[in-house]
């Protein structure tokens, strides 16, 4: 789907498409999907394991099909699978701003051990290896919605500032083998905290992701034999230190933007496949300077959250200059 929406074709489109649309609707081995949609999530007591989980994931897949169904101009599809990438709202507590598993009766699972780690081969629970914390945070595709049912942007990184600041330890583990790599709650091993740093910046305080990328960057990735954090599944660990380095990265793969970050090296160039050059350059990078001052793209000020993907592909020169205040306290200066 997302190489679809970004210009890649070569492929029997319809045949794609029918493949998505029955993988999300016809029932198989891990998804019922007349469970889902009769209540809207996967309820623990008819779903004994990774209930919570499922439900996030089955509801990006939700998103990522109806953006498909949209570029296709397949309005009804569209419309059904923007409605059920809305499903996660039925498994947020709102009384601990967290994920939590509900049973068919609308019930909250009780007791409720939001450190306590779960895994369906080992010990079940109602995540895939993580934990409330670390799933919480999985709707990259509606950032604004989440930020909206936690409280507003201020409640929202006050909950985030929470997850990295908390202590670092594991609770009925089970299976905790890609629980690595944690700040705090959150866990830079297993790849669904890999955009979780960048939730600061889509919600107004981009000067805490600029000091949460140096953190990583310089902590969870050392150049010798068993220098990463966690399991490289299928590069992603790399691909986040790239993107990182470069200053922008895609907390929602599928929706043709990167929210920016802070360059961790001096100069870059991508050689594009159509010929043209992208390059990105941090003004003034050192150990101490190591906040975005401002940013300009192709000599002009720019002051979006994100740049997207056609802005890239069309070459240019991404700029940041950097400085060792962030902008927070120049404001109040």
């Amino acid at each position: 789907m997302d190489a679809y929406l970004k210009g890649f074709r070569g492929f029997d489109t319809g045949k794609a498409y029918q493949a998505v649309k029955s993988s999300l609707t016809q029932n198989h081995r891990n998804s019922n999907w007349n469970v889902y949609d009769k209540y809207g999530y996967y309820p623990f007591d008819l779903v004994n394991e990774e209930s919570v989980s499922r439900t996030l994931e089955s509801v990006y897949d939700d998103y990522c099909a109806a953006q498909f169904a949209k570029a296709l101009h397949k309005q009804d599809d569209f419309e059904f699978f923007t409605k059920r990438s809305g499903y996660y709202r039925n498994l947020f507590d709102p009384q601990t701003r967290l994920m939590r598993g509900k049973d068919s009766k609308g019930n909250w699972r009780t007791p409720f051990n939001f450190f306590g780690l779960s895994h369906a081969s080992s010990s079940g629970g109602d995540y895939t290896e993580g934990n409330a914390w670390q799933y919480t945070w999985h709707v990259q595709h509606d950032v604004p919605g989440l930020v909206q049912l936690m409280g507003g942007p201020d409640y929202f990184t006050s909950k985030l500032d929470s997850l990295f600041e908390m202590s670092v330890k594991k609770e009925q583990s089970g299976f905790v083998a890609d629980v690595t790599g944690l700040i705090g709650q959150y866990a830079h091993g297993n790849e669904p905290s890999h955009h979780v740093a960048y939730l600061y910046s889509l919600a107004g305080k981009p000067w805490k992701t600029e000091k949460l990328v140096r953190q990583i960057t310089q902590t969870k990735y050392q150049d010798k034999i068993n220098g990463l954090c966690g399991n490289d599944d299928c590069g992603q660990m790399s691909a986040w230190l790239i993107f990182s380095n470069l200053g922008f990265y895609p907390v929602n793969p599928c929706g043709g933007e990167y929210v920016l970050g802070a360059p961790q090296v001096k100069k870059a160039t991508l050689s594009l496949a159509n010929g043209k050059i992208f390059t990105v350059e941090a003004i003034g990078l050192t150990d101490a300077n190591l906040y975005v001052q401002s940013v300009e793209l192709n000599g002009k000020k720019y002051d979006k959250k994100t740049i997207s993907h056609q802005d890239i592909i069309n070459g240019g020169i991404l700029k940041f200059q950097m400085g060792n205040q962030p902008r927070e306290t120049q404001k109040h200066n």
